[in-house]
């Protein structure tokens, strides 16, 4: 540099290089052109997070959700698992890392303190929990289910990058697109639940496996395992990649010497795999695995009276590896499922479920042009696999069918969302499916008028429904009201509870008799009292001038027994209103009543 210079003379002469909008704008479409599935796939997953984002605005949370928040607070605050440990903790360390920034008031130790039971204790805290935070009510709840749509959209990433390697580009933005505007995933894909971590976690497993038995290695191996760690975090059911994932290691080894490779290799791998998956559980936990109480005990003595012995000890040995509500978290799960939860089907009702009750209820909950694309990329996927010998299919089969088979066999039939881990695999199926229909049976231009038919129908059903995704029902559900096929969370969980306390003060109302999912933790902060419609002697006669019941109160299996009703009397103790016409039907959830002055 010429030292006569200065050295503001440096930078005012120096001739630095300038962009150009115009060039700016060529870079951003050459970078696009490169990546044009990627592009294309960003914008449906954007399209896709203002519609979950815009969702969470309107809606209030959910009958689970007045728990799980407040749990998710705990957890992550307190370091204390034991409140809510029926469901794995996956869900609520995600819903409490804005909580953490937000800083609610905390519950007073002593107002649950002297309640031993860890179940007590979570529904005390979680009262005093909205009732000390009764001014943030909004933000917090806002701000904890952001997370839950941002695991979702992680999944459709997934989803994206799965179905590429497995087959095109196009076939991925096409299964993205199923998967962004699929009802059932926008319903949930916001809630704090264990839904979508489970459907996640699933997903990673077998995407990871693939990857495992396309290259065995034990970094690969340790991801596996990582998977199986965070899929069991999301939901205890997951403990299916378990034998699903011996199964694997088992014809590994069978065909180890065919393949050149060491059998003591892959049993390392093995190993390491279930390190990794030990490692994870117990991160979660925060390594911590509390002692067995008393009440721990006497939970498992009345849980499993005739074999208390073997299931206390199992407990014991157990939690030396995995956390301890860790464990009895699973024998909770195991406990709802012999003892079975009132459901409806059809205008039927059982404790324990039919084993046919999650392929209706797919089959009324989904669009009709996903419902028959669904049908028809399963059967092509196994036409493939059996006549044309295509292997490849094989990754997606299996663990569809697997996870089919066996939700088919719960006794737990209260909402299709048990069946969200088995979609993905319908998205991947249907984006292949769709990208080689216009060329099956050299009918090109009639496969692709098939193609955009579909994809438009699913469009629109998606926009048709929006925002109520929780309540949907496809055309197949037309002639009888929703809550006569489904009930529970298919039809109601509480999240319209804000659209009734909203109408319900435009109508100088303060106060409301009514039967509502979760209704009755949410509506106070809404600025309407809540009157319990269960309690009254007579539900035709409420004392006050609208009566709101929740679909799944229509329906009768959410009506809790009680001494000297029958069965019948309490699927039918709002059997009047029926036949009654509702002045207004919030979301397709709740029914408003204007009872006779």
């Amino acid at each position: 540099m010429d030292e006569s210079l200065k050295p503001e003379q440096v930078l005012t002469d120096a001739k630095w290089p300038t962009v150009s909008l115009s060039s700016a704008l060529a870079y951003a479409r050459q970078t696009a052109g490169a990546h044009k599935a990627e592009a294309l796939a960003g914008c449906l997953l954007l399209l896709m997070a203002a519609n979950l984002l815009t969702t969470i605005a309107r809606k209030t949370i959910t009958n689970d959700e007045t728990v799980l928040i407040p749990a998710a607070y705990y957890h992550l605050a307190a370091g204390d698992s034991q409140l809510v440990h029926e469901l794995p903790p996956l869900c609520k360390l995600i819903a409490g890392v804005p909580l953490l920034f937000i800083q609610p008031d905390e519950v007073k130790p002593e107002k649950v303190a002297l309640l031993t039971n860890p179940s007590e204790r979570g529904w005390a805290y979680q009262e005093n929990f909205w009732q000390d935070n009764s001014a943030r009510f909004q933000t917090i709840s806002f701000w904890a289910r952001v997370p839950a749509a941002l695991l979702t959209l992680t999944l459709g990433v997934l989803v994206f990058y799965f179905t590429r390697e497995l087959f095109s580009a196009r076939a991925a933005v096409l299964a993205v697109f199923l998967f962004a505007l699929e009802p059932t995933v926008l319903a949930h894909g916001r809630v704090v639940q264990t839904d979508i971590p489970a459907t996640f976690g699933y997903l990673l497993v077998c995407y990871t496996l693939y990857h495992y038995i396309r290259g065995r290695t034990w970094r690969r191996a340790a991801l596996v395992g990582a998977a199986a760690g965070l899929a069991l975090l999301g939901k205890y059911s997951m403990l299916i990649v378990a034998p699903l994932l011996v199964v694997v290691l088992l014809w590994l080894l069978w065909r180890a010497p065919q393949g050149g490779e060491r059998r003591v290799a892959l049993a390392f791998h093995a190993c390491l795999a279930v390190l990794a998956a030990l490692f994870v559980v117990n991160a979660a936990y925060y390594f911590h695995s509390r002692a067995l109480t008393d009440a721990d005990a006497q939970w498992v003595a009345v849980s499993f009276p005739t074999s208390f012995r073997a299931v206390w000890l199992s407990v014991r040995v157990l939690k030396r590896l995995v956390p301890t509500d860790f464990v009895l978290g699973i024998y909770w799960q195991v406990r709802h499922n012999r003892e079975g939860h009132s459901a409806s089907l059809l205008g039927m009702y059982s404790q324990h479920g039919w084993w046919y009750y999650f392929p209706v209820a797919f089959a009324l909950k989904t669009t009709l042009p996903f419902l028959l694309l669904s049908l028809a990329s399963v059967g092509w996927a196994i036409y493939r696999l059996i006549v044309k010998h295509e292997r490849l299919f094989l990754v997606l089969i299996i663990p569809l069918v697997v996870y089919t088979a066996f939700v088919m066999m719960s006794n737990i039939n209260i909402g299709v969302r048990y069946f969200l881990p088995a979609y993905p695999f319908l998205f991947i199926l249907g984006g292949a499916f769709l990208d080689r229909l216009p060329a099956l049976n050299h009918g090109r231009g009639a496969g692709l008028l098939l193609g955009l038919l579909l994809l438009c129908s699913v469009g629109v059903e998606a926009i048709r429904a929006y925002p109520n995704y929780m309540t949907y029902m496809n055309q197949l559900a037309s002639p009888r009201p929703h809550w006569y096929y489904l009930s529970d969370s298919n039809v109601e969980w509480g999240d319209e509870v804000g659209e009734l306390a909203e109408y319900l003060r435009a109508h100088g109302e303060t106060k409301v008799r009514a039967a509502l999912l979760g209704g009755y933790a949410t509506v106070g902060y809404s600025g309407v009292e809540y009157q319990d419609a269960l309690s009254l002697p007579d539900p035709e006669k409420p004392g006050t001038r609208y009566v709101a019941i929740g679909a799944s109160f229509l329906n009768g299996s959410t009506v809790p027994g009680r001494a000297g009703l029958s069965d019948e009397q309490r699927v039918n103790f709002f059997d009047a209103y029926r036949r009654r016409t509702p002045e207004v039907v919030f979301g397709g959830s709740i029914y408003l009543y204007r009872m006779n002055e």
